[in-house]
């Protein structure tokens, strides 16, 4: 039988209990985290882009938390039990020099929240300098790794923009 394939990008997730059901993405400095109950058999991967957001009082993690409950939810919907659940994690890569450590800040937000709520994981690859495409077949907890050596590192030097409003720098 032919695989599944269900491609997911920035704030998605995606959950099943089909053995031939697939969930890829690709992670520069986001990260996934793939879950499954192996009793089960049903688990799903999602993609967050911040796991943590500014506030005033400081850093707020409640972005990835809300991500990590709708997908623990999600789960538990389709069968699964939170106190069976395993985890691996993936990303949070430093893609462009000198921008920010948002890369950093995802990989120990996840492995954070996995140890904090006592679910097992049982692999990662989180940090260096280069892009993850993940493959993830939920039912069992299989994960397919492809590091991309082929997304170029870029440098940020840092432009002092000239004094006259509306200059044509454009931000992407």
């Amino acid at each position: 039988m032919q695989n599944s394939r269900h491609h997911i990008t920035q704030g998605e997730q995606a959950v099943s209990n089909d053995p031939d059901f697939v969930i890829s993405t690709l992670l520069g400095s986001c990260v996934s985290c793939c879950l499954w109950d192996p009793d089960s058999q049903v688990g799903g991967m999602n993609h967050m882009l911040l796991t943590t957001s500014s506030a005033e009082n400081g850093v707020c993690n409640l972005v990835g938390i809300n991500a990590m409950e709708l997908l623990i939810n999600e789960i538990q919907k389709k069968g699964g039990q939170r106190n069976r659940l395993r985890a691996k994690a993936f990303g949070g890569a430093q893609m462009v020099s000198g921008l920010s450590e948002i890369g950093r800040q995802n990989s120990e937000f996840i492995l954070r929240f996995l140890q904090q709520e006592g679910i097992q994981c049982e692999g990662h690859s989180l940090g260096g300098e280069t892009a993850r495409h993940i493959m993830f077949w939920p039912a069992s907890g299989r994960v397919m790794l492809k590091i991309r050596s082929d997304a170029p590192t870029e440098t940020i030097s840092q432009v002092k923009a000239p004094a006259t409003a509306g200059n044509d720098l454009e931000l992407f």
